[in-house]
């Protein structure tokens, strides 16, 4: 019931018109879901192009109660695609040596779909393509936008620090980049902030709210204002 009712909502995106250039590189067959954002198709694992979606471990938070939203985007992709053929034309390769690709089904640019349905973002590093789809998601709070998230690539770099800790303990002493810092003219410009509801959160220069927030508190890395107890801002 999911699965049918998220394919409707694929079926609204727009499509896309491919090259004869590029059409003569497809690939195309059976797909494998791998996560929200990524998938198999003849063989090969692709990343689809211009977005990103919550990863398969990463939570939500609808008013601090957790939700499995990195599941959920990969059942609405394994949705949009079920039992259909996926064609896939490659643009490239990613830093882990994956294919990335623009892929469709029945004529749906499948990365449209997810973030016209509010299940991935757009990927700005990479592409503006899905800007405009992503703002009308956002404001129509559609899946991920309904809930308080950090983005995906915020929590990948998150979850690198955590696990760097524990990667110097077993190699042993090496050179190890400092950790930015926020300062100008000897200010430092995190702004550490008590929420209404209780919450200690922090504002880094650049975030959404940034100017409007209130300080109690300046930090200029991160670590510190972790260390004093705050918690990064979550972008909605």
């Amino acid at each position: 019931m999911i699965r049918q009712s998220f394919y409707a909502l694929a079926c609204t995106a727009l499509s896309w018109t491919m090259s004869d250039a590029t059409h003569a590189q497809v690939i195309e067959g059976q797909a494998e879901v791998i996560d929200g954002d990524s998938l198999a198709v003849a063989g090969t694992e692709l990343r689809l192009f211009g977005i990103d979606a919550p990863e398969y471990t990463q939570s939500c938070y609808a008013n601090g109660v957790q939700v499995t939203c990195g599941t959920m985007a990969k059942e609405v992709l394994e949705g949009m695609i079920a039992g259909s053929t996926v064609s896939c034309s490659p643009v490239g390769t990613d830093a882990y040596g994956r294919t990335v690709a623009r892929c469709h089904t029945s004529g749906v640019d499948i990365a449209g779909a997810l973030v016209e349905a509010g299940w991935a973002t757009a990927f700005r590093r990479y592409s503006n393509d899905y800007v405009a789809v992503e703002m009308r998601a956002r404001a129509n709070r559609t899946g991920i936008w309904q809930w308080d998230f950090l983005m995906p690539e915020d929590f990948r770099n998150s979850q690198r620090a955590e696990r760097e800790p524990a990667r110097l303990a077993r190699t042993g002493p090496q050179t190890v980049a400092l950790p930015r810092r926020y300062e100008r003219d000897g200010q430092c410009l995190i702004k550490g902030n008590h929420s209404r509801r209780g919450d200690w959160i922090y504002h880094l220069p650049g975030m959404p709210y940034y100017d409007a927030t209130r300080a109690e508190a300046f930090f200029c890395t991160e670590a510190q204002a972790q260390a004093a107890g705050y918690r990064r801002a979550i972008v909605r």
